[in-house]
């Protein structure tokens, strides 16, 4: 059982292990996204008794000149140092100081930046005609992952327990040679990152396979929801109208929630019927303390409210599942803690493939030996 399992573990990992190389790399670049992109923008707060803010139509009127491109966010913060966000496009954000009305552009370069990152992560980078393809390869390759990190501790596993075998195998140890530390590396970090990557590849799965994500629901006894379309990358008609409306209905979402930190809502199409709000009440990876709010664009009135305790219990755990996979359910500590895990699969990969190419040459050289005698 246990050789076999070596095998699967042996295969697995060289016919994967470029590409889970990829996703764990990408994974440590995203894993810090928001503070990186907000270190870039370097967004100024207004003074805490500056001029009090100005009314939204005033902000959005001000920005029109700024904008260059059809707006697809708004978003506006509790606190009103901040200032208003306009979302153009993905690589694009306009703030608007809420007191002086002054606009300034985010990073863009940093925003294009951490796109291409996350295209190589999600699909290696496929262009839009490919993306199926580079999902199908990532997918397959999420899998092998959850197979070498379930069969890896059966592989480490001592057959005889004791604390000098056990603190040979969990800790590094020095003076090895190459062979034998990439060994030990393997087995430690294998050992110390196991429950982290187990919760980060598992979710992953859930998140790569329609099968998957039906499980999850099924297993709650939910209903499973049909699959959404894919958000366009772009809009063609103009929505300047539409994000007044956004904005118009601004204080109705604010009402909702009397402890509201942020808001945010997508520009809709020009001949939507409807907007929707996300009213969130913490830093923006706690799904339980989000909330969404659909509101008639022009009467007002309030179409849905989706409170997460409101949601089916499928629901609220797949959308656990997608914050729990890049860390941001646990805040800044789970971000933390998956991104230490995810460099130590990069490890995991430059190692086992280390070994997995000694093992290699050293089956060449038994071989040339055997066929010269």
């Amino acid at each position: 059982m246990r050789r076999a399992l070596f095998w699967l573990h042996l295969a697995a990992g060289v016919v994967c292990g470029i590409v889970i190389l990829i996703m764990s790399v990408t994974g440590v670049l995203l894993a810090f996204e928001r503070e990186v992109v907000a270190a870039f923008d370097r967004t100024p707060r207004a003074a805490a008794h500056a001029t009090p803010p100005l009314p939204i139509d005033a902000l959005l009127a001000n920005s029109e000149r700024a904008l260059h491109g059809t707006p697809t966010m708004l978003t506006i913060a509790r606190d009103p140092s901040l200032p208003l966000e306009i979302g153009v496009g993905r690589e694009r954000v306009v703030f608007v100081d809420r007191s002086s009305g002054a606009t300034r552009e985010g990073s863009r370069g940093v925003r294009r930046f951490f796109r291409v990152v996350e295209s190589l992560h999600r699909w290696l980078g496929a262009s839009d005609a490919s993306r199926d393809r580079g999902r199908v390869v990532t997918g397959a390759c999420n899998l092998a992952f959850l197979v070498l990190v379930c069969t890896g501790p059966f592989l480490w596993w001592p057959r005889r327990w004791s604390w000098p075998g056990v603190r040979a195998i969990v800790w590094f140890r020095r003076g090895l040679s190459a062979r034998a530390r990439d060994f030990n590396w393997h087995n430690a970090i294998g050992i110390w990152s196991f429950v982290p990557l187990l919760v980060i590849v598992a979710t992953g799965v859930v998140m790569s396979y329609p099968w998957a994500n039906a499980l999850v629901y099924r297993m709650t006894g939910s209903p499973v929801p049909p699959r959404e379309p894919r958000p366009l990358e772009a809009r063609a008609a103009k929505t300047d109208g539409v994000l007044h409306d956004v904005a118009r209905l601004l204080p109705a979402a604010e009402q909702q929630v009397r402890d509201w930190k942020r808001i945010s809502a997508r520009v809709p199409a020009p001949n939507a019927d409807t907007i929707v709000y996300t009213i969130d009440r913490g830093d923006g990876g706690r799904p339980d303390l989000r909330a969404q709010l659909t509101l008639d664009r022009r009467t007002g009135r309030v179409v849905k409210w989706q409170p997460f305790a409101s949601q089916n219990a499928g629901r609220r755990m797949r959308t656990w599942i997608r914050f729990s996979h890049t860390g941001e359910a646990g805040g800044m500590a789970g971000r933390a803690i998956a991104a230490i895990a995810t460099a130590g699969a990069v490890v995991l990969v430059w190692t086992g493939l280390a070994l997995a190419l000694r093992r290699l040459a050293q089956w060449l050289r038994t071989s040339r030996r055997n066929a010269v005698s």
